[in-house]
């Protein structure tokens, strides 16, 4: 654990961990307080902490393992910050305004290689997994950036749907929502907190077998495999055969509703004939599901999407809904600030490159 983010561990792994190199179980209340209550920027600021155990902390956790390299303000107050890591690596990391509070959208690994044929975070590939302590340390830089502001914002919402596959980095994930949720810390109530999923059905049964009730959503795009292999190619391993029966597993462990990510592709997917399969597809289980539907960013490098009309968005919409499925049109947050998933990030590698 030498120089790993003390942000990675649970409360749980502080206590043993802080217990196994000699000081008492209260000592992992103190510095899991500081951290997360009061925030510190510094070790040295955990003023009821003896020095030694300071010392000890000093000797084997760092606070911080990322800088911030570019922060882009939306007019709708959506912030996205790029963060630069201790390897020289940059994730974004994005805060979004709503009515019901502060959403954080985190990344979870370097790039990514699901490979769907119109998103901006795969035209990097992936390059590693981030530690759990890096995704807290989002959350947690973002909370600290709401602190200097003075306006007593909380974050109160997580959406893990930024850059990467979340269950493709399952340990690191699931501490990283154990850390965020429990109680005596950031305590995010779990039901304020979506992880999304491009499809890893062998990894949603473990999903649906863990304690926690975070909500759930899925990236479907296509209500057919023909279709849905042509834009994403986890659909090669992963059809939607097996994905729907992974759902049903789901759904008899959990009983909660899942959200099915429908994005909006010009004369694509977006047509009456894909909104009646994709009801048929869910009808199923239509009380425990919820569509919504993505107009899509456009991003430089895949002109060959453009976004549906708004009347295609309208009449897809209202099919659905005749079919007597939940859904909604999730407008974008940030349109003027690289409003895609990964844009902001690839420009800035790109930029790089060319000095």
């Amino acid at each position: 654990m030498s120089n790993s983010s003390i942000y990675g561990l649970t409360y749980e792994q502080l206590k043993l961990w802080l217990m196994e190199h000699g000081e008492k179980r209260f000592r992992a209340d103190q510095v899991w307080n500081w951290l997360y209550k009061k925030r510190i920027s510094r070790f040295e600021d955990m003023n009821n902490v003896n020095q030694s155990t300071i010392d000890l902390l000093k000797e084997n956790f760092v606070l911080h393992t990322m800088g911030e390299e570019i922060r882009q303000e939306s007019k709708d107050g959506t912030i996205k910050f790029l963060f630069k890591l201790a390897d020289g690596n940059v994730i974004e990391t994005v805060l979004m305004r709503f009515n019901y509070g502060l959403s954080v959208c985190v990344t979870t690994q370097v790039g990514c290689n699901i490979g769907c044929s119109f998103c901006a975070s795969g035209l990097l590939r992936k390059n590693r997994d981030l530690t759990s302590g890096e995704i807290v340390e989002q959350i947690m830089n973002v909370q600290k950036h709401l602190d200097e502001r003075g306006e007593e914002d909380r974050v109160s919402h997580i959406v893990v749907m930024g850059i990467g596959e979340p269950l493709d980095n399952y340990k690191n994930l699931m501490d990283f929502l154990y850390i965020v949720n429990d109680d005596g810390g950031l305590n995010i109530g779990a039901r304020h907190i979506t992880v999304s999923t491009s499809g890893l059905a062998h990894k949603m049964y473990e999903f649906a077998d863990e304690p926690i009730q975070v909500n759930l959503a899925i990236s479907l795009h296509a209500p057919n495999n023909e279709l849905r292999t042509k834009i994403m190619k986890i659909n090669r391993a992963f059809p939607i055969e097996k994905l729907m029966k992974a759902v049903d597993y789901y759904l008899e462990k959990k009983n909660r509703r899942i959200t099915y990510e429908y994005i909006m592709l010009h004369d694509v997917n977006d047509h009456k004939k894909e909104a009646r399969e994709l009801a048929k597809l869910i009808s199923g289980h239509r009380h425990l599901a919820y569509v919504n539907l993505i107009p899509y960013n456009t991003v430089d490098e895949h002109i060959a999407y453009q976004r549906s009309s708004s009347e295609n968005i309208q009449a897809f919409y209202e099919t659905l809904k005749a079919e007597g499925i939940q859904c909604g049109v999730r407008w974008e947050n940030g349109a003027d600030i690289d409003a895609a998933c990964g844009q902001l990030r690839s420009k800035q590698i790109k930029k790089e490159k060319a000095v």
